[in-house]
């Protein structure tokens, strides 16, 4: 299938901002496609050429692609380098300057999708010597036999700036449509859940229809999207959502990872997939050598401990090991003890609809004990009295609170849900602040006096799950230290647009547009109605939404979750309902 008729609907996609409209669109696309093509389609419809679990990234410089779009157009690099400065988007210049080409090339071979796979893999494996300079031939040989269009968004997914809109529920939605119905709906995203790989979702689908959907298996090397908590603001009331019984675990104040295990290999995982095990390696080599049987995936809290005293330090102590680079000095100065709390495969057995007491019991045997891996803290409670006990003595411990866990037939572990099956209370619900946020960062202001010259706040979002769209919560410009001004731009500039995004709702208009990548832990007085912040707008008050007064940043970057895991706009009308008054 040729390149240009994907890009056509690209392009198509990225000029609505109706997210039926897109799912229309990709659906009368998707039941085009022989399988294989579809789930190449679908992974470069999100900018990609795997699933996010996998390693490998494209990450080419925009000036490596300004010099292929010079190579390929006829154009100079000054002139190109110029354009790019205006527009700020190397897609956009490439498309620019080859529609402006007057004459087309008199040698040149139908640019297929399984052409552009192959191309952009090469450049993706390429390394070693004259690594880059070989990067630029491989796109320029793209872009040669490229119209407009499909050099714009060649560009921008060898960049990381693909975003036409179209997230991974609207691909779901898409898939759905095409290939099933509303009713098959929640077992494709179920499938994409336990998988977190869409591309072989859709194949899969595209091939066998439904039936091969639902044989979809949680796998060791496929990560599971993460179960997740609903909170209350009292340990009365969540004693009550439980009935009067439930299991209690210390909320530990670390990295939380999601472990992939055989007896030749681990894998460690954020919540946001990324690959932590270099991060981890101690960690990972007791996982190892301490499973029983053959292969497992579990679930734990990474959190540093004093090397003499075995006592658990806060958060800001195990991010130390996020760095990408001396790492043998990371593992000896900071070390790090990891807390098991779940287990979700076996030796090849799915054990996820297993009861919760259940899977506790087939963790604790699964491995041989060992100092640097231990279960998490956890006690049967029947009282508020009990809870208000073991809640005490976990704050008295270091931790940031407890969850609540329900021990009913039915506390199954829902894969990339939110539930009252576990229940968050942390120590913050003692104060009138009802918890912190993570809010992604959609947008900046430039600074005045001492900030100057940098950015001097930013413009925060929540995520509406519902809409697929980020939706404006503050404008945040305390808690900054200088050396957090300083790094701003290299940690957001790489995400700047020269428009609002698609996926962003708001009536504040920032200096500059981010495409939501960052997500950054936010603190405030209280939340309050409105009028021009769009969380919620219209719920609570008609022409306002909610807004957070007096936020501060608490110096936390949550590198940790994707901005889809922000907190949702749904959280926040909770938080709302749960303040004091």
């Amino acid at each position: 299938m040729l390149y240009s008729a994907i890009a056509a609907v690209f392009d198509r996609i990225e000029g609505t901002s109706s997210r039926l409209e897109m799912t229309s669109i990709l659906s009368d696309l998707f039941g085009t496609l022989p399988p294989a093509v579809l789930r190449d389609v679908v992974y470069l419809s999100q900018g990609k050429l795997h699933p996010d679990f996998f390693p490998q990234k494209l990450g080419m410089s925009d000036k490596l692609v300004l010099r292929a779009i010079s190579l390929t157009s006829g154009f100079s690099e000054d002139r190109t380098e110029k354009l790019w400065i205006k527009e700020g988007d190397p897609g956009t210049v490439a498309e620019m300057l080859i529609k402006e080409k007057k004459q087309m090339a008199l040698f040149s071979e139908p640019l297929t999708v399984q052409r552009v796979m192959k191309g952009l893999l090469l450049i993706e494996e390429t390394d070693g010597k004259d690594s880059q300079e070989r990067k630029m031939k491989l796109l320029a040989n793209l872009l040669h036999d490229s119209g407009p269009i499909e050099s714009r968004y060649l560009c921008r997914i060898v960049t990381g700036r693909m975003r036409v809109g179209a997230g991974s529920m609207t691909v779901l939605d898409a898939l759905a449509s095409s290939f099933a119905d509303k009713s098959g709906r929640p077992e494709i995203e179920r499938a994409f859940n336990v998988t977190c790989d869409m591309g072989l979702v859709a194949e899969t689908l595209a091939a066998g229809g439904m039936d091969a959907v639902r044989g979809i298996k949680v796998k060791v090397g496929n990560p599971i999207k993460v179960m997740l908590a609903e909170r209350l603001p009292s340990l009365a009331e969540v004693m009550g959502r439980m009935e009067g019984r439930c299991a209690m675990e210390y909320k530990y104040d670390g990295i939380r990872v999601q472990a992939h295990i055989t007896k030749d290999s681990v894998r460690l995982y954020s919540r946001r997939l990324e690959d932590l095990t270099d991060n981890f390696r101690d960690i990972a080599s007791l996982l190892k050598e301490s499973l029983k049987g053959t292969e497992a995936i579990v679930e734990g809290e990474c959190v540093s401990v004093d090397a003499k005293s075995g006592k658990m330090l806060p958060f800001q102590e195990v991010t130390h090991r996020r760095r990408k680079h001396g790492m043998e000095d990371a593992i000896k100065d900071y070390p790090v003890r990891i807390f098991l709390f779940d287990i979700l495969q076996r030796d090849g057995e799915d054990v996820t609809q297993m009861p919760y007491l259940k899977r506790r019991e087939m963790l604790a045997s699964a491995f041989s004990g060992t100092e640097g891996i231990q279960m998490s803290n956890m006690r049967i409670v029947s009282s508020v009295q009990e809870a208000d006990a073991f809640f005490t003595e976990a704050v008295s411990a270091g931790c940031e609170g407890i969850m609540a866990k329900s021990v009913s037939d039915v506390s199954v572990y829902r894969a990339g849900s939110r539930g009252f099956l576990w229940i968050k209370y942390k120590k913050d619900y003692h104060s009138d602040m009802i918890d912190t946020f993570d809010l992604a960062v959609v947008g900046a202001f430039y600074g005045m006096g001492k900030r100057k010259g940098r950015y001097g706040a930013l413009l925060m979002a929540s995520y509406d799950p519902e809409m697929q769209s980020y939706v404006t919560v503050c404008k945040l410009g305390t808690g900054f230290d200088d050396a957090f001004l300083d790094s701003m731009p290299g940690l957001l500039d790489a995400r700047k647009t020269d428009r609002r995004p698609n996926n962003v709702d708001s009536k504040m208009v920032p200096d500059v547009w981010f495409d939501p990548t960052v997500v950054l832990e936010v603190t405030g007085a209280e939340l309050s109605l409105s009028p021009i912040h769009t969380a919620a707008a219209g719920v609570f008050k008609e022409d306002a939404g909610l807004g957070l007064r007096f936020p501060r940043f608490t110096g936390r970057v949550r590198d940790d979750k994707s901005p889809e895991e922000s907190t949702s706009v749904a959280e926040i009308m909770e938080i709302y309902g749960m303040q004091k008054t």
